[in-house]
């Protein structure tokens, strides 16, 4: 029987440091079926216009690039939960430093 599956998840943060209202947020959603798993990710920063990225996997895990043939060599692992929240919490830090003016 063909297995199919569809996963979401979102965060958000903002503040008022000084002042100043920022925020971001993020949201992913992965739908997999036998033919393969598409990623989507959305993020976006208070006051500006949502970015949204695609990605697509065939069967195998190999992530389809321009004409869709596999031949890339990336592909999807599986990661435990902390491990995942750990990746997030980094670029979220690294990012805000970033706009911050700290890194």
């Amino acid at each position: 029987m063909p297995s199919y599956s569809y996963t979401s998840s979102s965060s958000s943060f903002s503040s008022n440091i000084n002042g100043r209202q920022t925020g971001h947020s993020y949201k992913e959603t992965s739908q997999t079926t036998p033919e393969g798993t598409t990623v989507r990710t959305t993020s976006q920063n208070l006051g500006e216009r949502p970015v949204t990225h695609t990605q697509q996997f065939d069967s195998q895990g190999r992530e389809l690039i321009g004409d869709n043939t596999g031949g890339a060599s990336r592909r999807i692992e599986d990661v435990s939960s902390e491990e995942a929240d750990h990746g997030y919490k980094e670029r979220m830090e690294d990012e805000y430093a970033k706009r911050e003016g700290g890194a």
